[in-house]
C-alpha cells in the first residue's frame, strides 16, 4: 500500500475537499484521489461530490471492478477514526396526515344523497316524455 498507515480524523480528512486536494474515505480506510480526478471514468465531479463523508455507499453503489478495487492501493494514505464519523441515520418517513377513512366514507354518503334524487328526477322526467302520447290534429 502507498500509505504510512497514519490515523485521520474525518475533520481532518474533509479539508480536502477540491480539485487540487481531494480524499475520500472508503471502508474505513483514507484515500488521496487527487491523481486519479481526471482519469476517473465517471468523471471529478462524482468524486468532489463524496468528500468530507463515508463514501463507502457511494463507491459499492457503483460496483466497481476488481481491477478498480485493486487501484486504489497506491491511492491508500491511512485509515480513518471511526469515532470521528458520524453513524448512519436510520430513514424515518415524513410526517404525513393521518388518513380518516371515516371522512372519506361521509363524502360518498353526501355525494350520493346529491345525486341519487338527481337520477331519479331524471329518469321520472324521461319516463313522462317518452310516455306521453303524441298530439292528435
Amino acid at each position: 500500500m502507498g500509505g504510512e498507515g497514519k490515523v485521520y480524523t474525518l475533520a481532518e480528512v474533509s479539508q480536502h475537499n477540491h480539485a487540487k486536494d481531494c480524499w475520500l474515505v472508503i471502508e474505513g480506510k483514507v484515500y488521496n484521489v487527487t491523481k486519479f480526478l481526471e482519469d476517473h471514468p465517471g468523471g471529478d465531479d462524482v468524486l468532489l461530490s463524496s468528500t468530507g463523508k463515508d463514501a463507502t455507499d457511494d463507491f459499492e453503489d457503483v460496483g466497481h471492478s476488481s481491477s478498480a478495487r485493486a487501484m486504489m492501493d497506491e491511492f491508500y494514505v491511512g485509515t480513518i477514526d471511526t469515532s470521528t464519523v458520524p453513524t448512519k441515520k436510520k430513514y424515518t418517513p415524513p410526517k404525513q396526515p393521518h388518513y380518516d377513512q371515516d371522512k372519506a366514507s361521509e363524502f360518498v354518503v353526501k355525494l350520493l344523497q346529491f345525486l341519487v334524487p338527481l337520477l331519479i328526477l331524471g329518469l321520472a322526467f324521461c319516463v313522462r316524455f317518452y310516455t306521453k302520447a303524441p298530439a292528435s290534429s
